[in-house]
């Protein structure tokens, strides 16, 4: 079943929030690094004023709080399997735990510098980690064990993730280059100079032949994964530099957040902005999003203020607000199948916390 079905596609006063362009390569030609887009400043989105929503709200409250990380975390991602939670930040390790108890596992040692990513493979056996320290490396989670260390990116390697198959692994650095891996041999396949300013978010769709990227750069580019080509360019605005994107589940959308204070839902085939969510506070930290659909369609974030957000997919309203970080929340991630949200925060909190929906007990 599609978890978006039924997503309105129509716009309505996001229609003008976007300025968009295509780049039109002749296929021979590899895209060194773009032209820069003409960018606008975004006209404001303003919050729906009446309740619009025909979801029930959801009902998070607090299940576990995870202490252990001694520096700011980056990264909270729960495995396909949702048996495990995997966290990392700038202290160099990557940390398992149990999210139904809370209970610590083991820690992931082995680079050299903090860690800004993490992604699990489809089988929930492996873990690749973006570090500081140039490199990727992937674990093997049951053992603890670095399987094989990549090598390539000129400095930090910012974001990762699989592709469904995981066969494939895309990163993305701060020298700009979004690099394509084959995960069984070790090896780079493809480098795209795609980016002049750090990657910081890179995303495969569901059958993994696009790849969408962003950077402080301002940009959201769609690649073709087989040849490397740059086929759509998504342009934020001045003062709305992007710095997190993913393709919906059912990839026909783009979510992106970004430091005008907005999250937004973009059809990536005629670029345009369909919906626009706001209500949180993020001019500042890369804070990433993502979408939950267990239970509500929802879009979940955290934010500057400390909170996180949660929203309905359709209506844009702020369905509830999840208190209880004492700093800025930068990671959130969503239970494969269970209603479960996991937060992670920085530098004064330095706690994951797992929430869990009561509703859905009722």
């Amino acid at each position: 079943m599609d978890p978006l079905a039924g997503m309105d596609d129509t716009s309505s006063e996001d229609e003008t929030a976007s300025q968009t362009t295509e780049d039109d390569l002749p296929a021979n030609q590899h895209p060194s690094i773009p032209a820069p887009v003409a960018q606008q400043p975004l006209p404001q989105p303003q919050p729906p004023t009446i309740r619009t929503s025909r979801a029930k709200p959801p009902n998070y409250e607090i299940k576990h709080v995870l202490r252990g990380h001694t520096k700011s975390i980056s990264a909270v991602k729960f495995s396909p399997d949702g048996k495990l939670l995997a966290s990392c930040g700038a202290e160099k390790v990557v940390k398992i735990w149990n999210p139904e108890t809370g209970e610590f596992l083991r820690n992931l040692s082995g680079h050299t510098q903090g860690l800004s990513d993490i992604a699990w493979s489809s089988d929930s056996a492996f873990i690749a980690s973006a570090s500081d320290d140039t490199t990727i490396r992937i674990w093997n989670v049951e053992l603890g064990l670095t399987k094989k260390v990549l090598k390539g990116h000129s400095k930090w390697v910012f974001c990762l993730n699989y592709n469904t198959g995981s066969n494939l692994l895309v990163s993305g650095g701060c020298e700009g280059d979004v690099r394509i891996w084959n995960v069984a041999r070790g090896k780079c396949m493809k480098t795209l100079h795609a980016h002049i300013d750090y990657v910081t978010a890179v995303h495969f769709n569901r059958d993994a032949s696009l790849i969408v990227s962003c950077a402080l750069d301002g940009l959201i580019r769609i690649w073709n994964t087989a040849d490397g080509q740059c086929l759509k360019t998504l342009a934020e605005g001045h003062d709305a530099i992007c710095q997190h994107v993913q393709f919906s589940p059912n990839s026909k959308y783009i979510l992106s957040t970004a430091h005008d204070n907005a999250i937004r839902l973009w059809d990536y085939q005629t670029t345009r902005c369909l919906k626009t969510y706001i209500g949180h506070v993020n001019s500042k930290y890369c804070i990433s999003a993502c979408f939950s659909v267990t239970g509500g369609k929802w879009i979940v974030a955290g934010s500057e203020d400390n909170k996180t957000y949660i929203w309905d997919l359709q209506s844009r309203e702020i369905m509830q607000v999840l208190e209880g970080h004492t700093d800025v929340v930068v990671a959130v991630a969503t239970h494969p199948m269970e209603n479960m949200i996991a937060t992670g925060s920085i530098e004064s909190d330095l706690t994951i916390r797992l929430w869990h929906d009561r509703s859905s007990n009722s």
